[in-house]
This record gives C-alpha cells, structure tokens and sequence, in this order.
C-alpha cells in the first residue's frame, strides 16, 4: 500500500552536527533506507543542530517509512563527517512520522494512518477558493457578481470559501495564484472568465501549466485569426494537482449560472476531470448556441 504524503515531505533529523559532510552524500542514505531514488530526497536547511530534508515523492509505500528512524540515523552516522549523538532524532509531520513509530502494532497504527489520511483528505476537499479574472474587475468597471454566487452556492453544501484576489489577464500571474492557491492546501480552486479565443485569455493555459494532463474541451470553435479571435476557440479547463481539483469557468454571469448545477453535481459524486470537462462543456456550448454566436456576444 502506498501512503499519500498529502504534502507534507519535510524530514528533520535533530541534535546531529556536521563537519565538512557532504549534503549529497546525506540526501542519498535517506532515500536509500526509504526505498527512493537518489534525487527524491534533497537536503533543504542546515543548522547547528539540525538538517532539514525534504521528500519530493508524493507516494511512499508503506513498508518503507514505519519505524525506520534507527535505520536513517544509523545510515548518516556512517558517512564522515556527520556527528550523532545518543539524544539524535528524527520529526515530522504528517503521515511521515511514522518513520519514528514503533513497529509493535503496526496494523493498529495503519489503521490510524487510514483515518488521519481520509481526515485531511475530506477536510482539504471542502476548501475552496474563487477567483475573478480581468481587467474590468481589477478597475472597477464591472460588478463581480460570479464570486458571491459560486461563495454562497458553495457555502450551501458545507464548503468553507475563500475570495482569491482578482487575477490579471497575464500568464504568469495566474499561475503564480494558482499556485500559491495549491500550496495552500484549497481542494477546489476556480477560476472565472479567462478562457476566450483572444490573447488577453490565459486561464485555460495557467491550468494547464499546474496539470498538463488537463481536460480542456472546446465550448466553441472559430477560424483561428479572425477579428479578435488569436485562438481557434473557446475552451474550459479541468485539471488536477495532488488532492486539488482546478476549474476554468467562463466570465458572463449567465454561463456560470448554467455550469454551476453540472459542477456541483460533479463534486458531489466525484466526477473524473475528463468527465466533469466534458459535461460543462456540453451545457456551456449549449447555451452558447441558444445565445446564437453571430450577434457580436463578448466573451470572457
């Protein structure tokens, strides 16, 4: 059975010194007592009395971690220049601290590791934030009526919602948000408006930067370079990183009127990314075919 790390990877080992000790040479004894590659286990701090390792994996099997303290702290002591002592031990937090529990019971303490696991799972999965796109909000020009009405729809169903700052219409931006976002620990992260067919719409992109397994299904198709239109369509994101779902809705308030029934669904009985893409789209590109798409509609 493999054990979700649930992003937390940090490994201390405290009350150790060092003299002249390669960091490389130390990396590599952790992951080989843990059964990693060499490049899954970096060390990220150094202090007089403690190192900081960090495990990039995001899945450890378990028999690798339980009670293997003795055997990291062993492993260091031999390379030279690395000082222990009888007070030298190992902490962390999160699911990797079974490394220093004791090996007695382990079935009682898997089982406890299932229910703390399925815990922050489920309390993860309940956390949300919203985030607006565009330069129109960003100076005050339109109301933000999406942001409410997801929070309130959301809050309904038992969710805890955060209003993200309002995203600029730039790459890099929505990446760096999205990504904070995901380290934050939000289960579900969306996006309105940013998914047109112009070059100011990047929220489609900026998923797929965080997943680039992404479902990213069309609403619509244009003929790429006509008016506006520097893309050959528009198009809504789903992807996911680690425990967190991202989804790219689009800005008119009556297209997130329509998805919001399909989203909530698709959350409420786990709809693959594929699944819940392909499903939002369906109804997206039905409303955009009773809209009509001759009569100049803006979309964000």
């Amino acid at each position: 059975m493999g054990l979700n790390l649930l992003e937390k990877t940090e490994l201390w080992v405290n009350e150790i010194t060092l003299e002249n000790a390669n960091l490389t040479d130390m990396a590599h004894a952790v992951a080989g007592v843990l059964g990693l590659p060499e490049n899954e286990v970096l060390v990220v701090d150094v202090r007089p009395r403690h190192i900081t390792f960090d495990v990039l994996a995001k899945e450890v099997p378990q028999e690798n971690i339980m009670g293997k303290e003795e055997a990291i702290l062993e492993a260091l002591g031999k390379i030279p220049g690395v000082h222990l002592t009888p007070e030298s031990y190992l902490h962390s937090n999160g699911i990797l601290g079974l490394i220093c529990a004791g090996v007695e019971h382990p079935e009682a303490v898997l089982d406890r590791v299932a229910g703390m696991t399925s815990e922050i799972q489920s309390r993860i999965a309940r956390r949300a934030i919203v985030f607006p796109t565009g330069f129109e909000l960003k100076q005050g020009l339109i109301e933000d009526t999406n942001t409410p009405y997801l929070k309130g729809l959301l809050e309904e169903r038992g969710y805890t919602v955060t209003v993200g700052e309002i995203m600029e219409d730039d790459l890099a931006d929505i990446c760096d948000k999205l990504d904070d976002a995901l380290s934050r620990g939000f289960g579900l992260i969306l996006t309105t408006g940013g998914v047109g067919a112009e070059d100011k719409d990047h929220s489609v992109e900026a998923i797929c930067r965080m997943d680039p397994t992404a479902a990213t299904p069309y609403i619509v198709k244009f003929q790429q370079g006509t008016g506006r239109h520097v893309k050959d369509g528009v198009r809504i994101g789903v992807g996911r990183e680690g425990p967190s779902l991202m989804v790219s809705l689009p800005g008119p308030h009556d297209e997130v009127e329509c998805a919001a029934p399909v989203l909530l669904r698709g959350l409420e009985e786990g709809w693959s990314k594929e699944v819940l893409a392909d499903r939002l789209a369906a109804v997206l590109a039905d409303k955009w075919r009773q809209k009509g798409l001759g009569h100049g509609h803006h979309h964000g």
